[in-house]
């Protein structure tokens, strides 16, 4: 009897080891499942995040090509008041300037 007890106990041993084995199967193939949908997740949401980002610089893009436009007019007209305002100096004391350099080009020093 004493044999019959000790293969007994032998096979509820191995049965117990082949149980056990299961349950780490199974949750090594649960967390494997898991990290897999995660990672899908991540990609999902970074995705999604690169679309919203992209969405943002096109329209920054478009506003500044619009802006660029407005910009150019008005740096057109900046610098067309800047000439005029140059001009209007210059006509103010252009004849001043040409008394001066016909007084020294007519004046003889000995």
């Amino acid at each position: 009897m004493d044999a019959s007890r000790r293969q007994s106990g032998i096979q509820q041993l191995l049965a117990a080891e082949q149980e056990a084995q299961q349950i780490v199967n199974a949750a090594r193939a649960a967390k494997s499942a898991r990290l897999r949908q995660a990672k899908e997740e991540a990609e999902r949401e970074i995705a999604e995040y690169r679309k919203q980002m992209e969405a943002e610089f096109e329209r920054k893009v478009a506003e500044s090509s619009g802006d660029s436009g407005a910009n150019v007019k008005r740096l057109e007209q900046e610098t067309a008041a800047k000439i005029e305002q140059l001009s209007q100096q210059a006509a103010s004391i252009s004849p001043e300037v040409i008394q001066m350099l016909l007084r020294h080009v007519t004046t003889v020093k000995n």
